[in-house]
């Protein structure tokens, strides 16, 4: 039995689907810079806004898609980041510790972060969401 050649074109199309980035975006948020791709979720610090409320930054700094890399200065025009709020938390304990030897000087303290949870719904750039 002989195997029929397959044609070059049929070959790459899945190869490039692949490997197709994701989009995602690279936005300022409460002092930070912060990597959001859609449809994940990320913890920035407290943010005030109520649990299902919807959130727009438009702080964007970054975008890449299908379109390729769109790099602001320091903004990208019309870029926005749509947020929708899961959740408020507590992270992580964090025990501080701070001791003079040899003078009998303790202290030990700890520390949770109020953090807020959200979800991101959609990138979009001059009202076009990235796909």
């Amino acid at each position: 039995m002989t195997k029929a050649p397959s044609s070059p074109a049929s070959d790459d199309a899945p190869a490039a689907a692949a490997t197709a980035p994701a989009p995602y975006a690279i936005v300022e948020a409460c002092g930070q810079q912060f990597w959001l791709q859609p449809n994940r979720y990320y913890d920035f610090d407290r943010l005030a806004a109520d649990v299902d409320a919807t959130l727009t930054l438009d702080e964007v700094l970054l975008v890449s898609g299908a379109g390729g890399v769109t790099v602001g200065q320091p903004y990208v025009t019309g870029g926005q980041v749509t947020l929708r709020v899961l959740a408020h938390r507590r992270g992580p304990k964090i025990i501080v510790y701070k001791m003079r030897k040899k003078k009998k000087t303790r202290r030990k303290n700890g520390h949770r972060q109020e953090l807020t949870r959200v979800m991101v719904e959609s990138i979009t750039v001059a009202g076009k969401a990235l796909t």
